[in-house]
């Protein structure tokens, strides 16, 4: 073979080669670095832009794709240690069409975290109100989407502010009061008593931690390689002492039942989203809410825990974009009566 021609596979092997070293070394040494860029990447792909916008020198930080139109806009709020990014996966499934805005809600991720901020579900709606505001989203009546602690809020915030919701969607939402409690939460009330704050399930330290909390979250049994799950962690851990302190916001007196004591000022057209198997927040949570909220859907998922968002992307979005369409259709032949 011509000695040129070796020479040009052996430079093409090594130019292929460093991106792929390069790529290998990030997952082996920088997951968390590998995490963050994945997650810059499903943003670039989906069109989602990422914003930030002040209420006086408080910082919102915020994705959105579209813009405000015929259809309410969407606002996503997510639930507890997460971030605007959770709902990648169901925007995925959602119609470019629609004007989606996905906020870092109080602390999390880019949005200001202050010593002085109420974390109670109180006061994050009223910071919700303030994003809500700036971006004169109530401009028009929005459907509002909350998951988890997300939903608590977005719960209470349709029963304060009425007028700046035409509809709801609640995933899974804390904030309700069973008549028994769950293993899981079994298990908090004892970490109470005990004052572990180090060992709350939801707040990993390790990968083997973070394993397990997986597992606690999802029905799905996802295998995930322990590179992942060290980032995963790396990630986490530097806001580890703010997630434990909002935790212990969102399981005190003034906010652990704060949706429960607000449901019934819900007025809006509302979908209930929960997973059968969610070993977080039990699923009869769902017939609390549907007994009080008048014209309320109720969408029960099999094989499906707490995860929702995760496990069920496509069905969510699903159920959200036909809840609305129904909704939506229902509005306009009263406007024709």
């Amino acid at each position: 073979m011509d000695p040129d021609v070796v020479n040009m596979f052996v430079i093409a092997g090594g130019t292929l080669a460093i991106p792929i070293l390069a790529f290998v070394a990030s997952f082996l040494l920088w997951p968390s670095a590998l995490i963050r860029i994945y997650y810059w990447y499903w943003r670039r792909t989906l069109g989602m832009q990422v914003r930030y916008v002040h209420h006086e020198d408080y910082q919102f930080c915020y994705s959105f794709r579209g813009r405000p139109g015929h259809k309410p806009s969407i606002l996503m709020l997510h639930g507890f240690s997460a971030h605007k990014d959770m709902w990648l996966s169901v925007v995925k499934f959602l119609p470019k069409n629609l004007h989606l805005v996905c906020v870092d809600m109080p602390g999390h991720e880019g949005t200001t975290r202050s010593s002085l901020d109420d974390l109670s579900i109180d006061g994050q709606v009223k910071r919700i109100h303030q994003f809500v505001e700036c971006l004169k989203l109530n401009k028009k009546p929005f459907h509002l989407v909350g998951t988890s602690m997300g939903g608590n809020v977005a719960g209470v915030y349709a029963a304060y502010y009425p007028s700046d919701v035409s509809s709801l969607s609640l995933v899974c939402p804390a904030g309700l009061q069973y008549s028994t409690d769950n293993q899981f939460v079994q298990c908090l009330k004892e970490l109470q008593e005990q004052e572990a704050i180090q060992r709350i399930p939801l707040i990993p330290s390790t990968p083997e931690e973070m394993s397990e909390m997986l597992q606690l979250c999802s029905y799905v049994r996802f295998k995930v390689p322990q590179q992942i799950l060290q980032g995963l962690v790396d990630v986490r851990i530097p806001h580890n002492n703010f997630y434990r302190k909002l935790f212990l916001e969102l399981v005190s007196e003034k906010s652990r039942y704060c949706l429960h004591q607000n449901m019934d000022k819900i007025k809006v057209p509302t979908l209930i989203i929960w997973g059968k198997q969610d070993q977080v927040l039990d699923v009869s949570g769902a017939d609390i809410l549907a007994k009080s909220i008048n014209n309320c859907q109720v969408e029960l998922l099999e094989n499906c825990g707490h995860s929702v968002v995760m496990e069920r992307p496509r069905k969510t979005a699903k159920l959200i974009v036909d809840f609305l369409a129904s909704v939506h259709h229902t509005d306009d032949n009263k406007k024709l009566d």
